[in-house]
């Protein structure tokens, strides 16, 4: 076997256990209860989970989705964050090799994946992880080869400037509230992790997603425009957008621009 795809393997399984610690981190922080102790149970009768009921993805399929130990139905949840953080952790290995890059980014791509879910199930974006992650992208941009101190700083203020421009304007024109507080800090995030050149894209496709997504749910499930979107998982579905094909898609945005003319 070459050895890249011997180092992809390991990328591979080394986000699928990092993804099962990300399974408890969804589970318990909107709980506010500690990720470290106890350790993992069934919520249901407090059955210990033991090393071998604990390999990601495996243990799933040979339990058929089920607690050993009073037989309830395993969210489908578990084996797939499990399984995205995996890919995930790939594809930023095979992208950016064994770097300082790849590292900031697996960590931010962690923390997206953790909202995302959270943000579907609970309709809310922990400031557990969105305000300390603001500050760790800010301090990642002093060693980044791609990012700059300066270009963080100005992501964080034009990503949260951005969407808490465009909510306190939806609230001064309906007098209700539009966008959530945690969106906020989640765009700030993002521009601190990824710049200020980032936000625009970001937005752009978390709300082409959202409006194509959201109009589909709603005429599906019959439901009129006042249905709660969560929009961070969009957020976090441009993010990562941008972290693959971000330069792609922009420049072929540019091309297509001045074809049209």
């Amino acid at each position: 076997m070459p050895p890249i795809l011997v180092f992809l393997v390991y990328a591979f399984a080394f986000g699928l256990v990092t993804g099962s610690f990300l399974n408890v981190c969804i589970s318990r922080i909107p709980k506010n209860e500690s990720v470290v102790f106890p350790p993992s149970h069934c919520p249901l009768c407090n059955y210990r989970i033991r090393w071998y009921d604990n390999i990601p993805l495996v243990s799933y399929l040979l339990l058929r989705g089920r607690c050993r130990g009073c037989g309830a139905h395993i969210s489908l949840i578990y084996p797939l964050v499990e399984l995205l953080n995996g890919l995930l952790t790939m594809s930023l290995f095979w992208r950016f090799g064994p770097s300082l890059s790849f590292l900031a980014l697996f960590l931010f791509c962690c923390a997206l994946l953790v909202i995302t879910f959270i943000d579907m199930e609970h309709q809310i974006i922990p400031d557990e992880i969105s305000l300390p992650g603001i500050v760790v992208g800010f301090l990642f941009s002093f060693f980044l080869p791609w990012q700059t101190w300066l270009g963080s700083l100005a992501g964080i203020l034009l990503g949260g400037g951005s969407l808490l421009l465009v909510a306190s304007c939806y609230q001064w024109l309906t007098g209700k509230d539009g966008m959530g507080g945690g969106d906020i800090k989640l765009l700030a995030m993002m521009g601190a992790f990824l710049g200020w050149k980032a936000v625009p894209f970001i937005i752009f496709a978390s709300s082409l997603a959202g409006s194509v997504i959201g109009v589909s749910m709603m005429l599906i499930q019959k439901k009129d425009s006042k249905m709660a979107i969560p929009f961070g998982p969009y957020l976090a579905f441009g993010a990562v957008l941008y972290i693959f094909y971000g330069g792609q898609l922009i420049r072929w945005y540019l091309h297509m621009g001045r074809l049209a003319r």
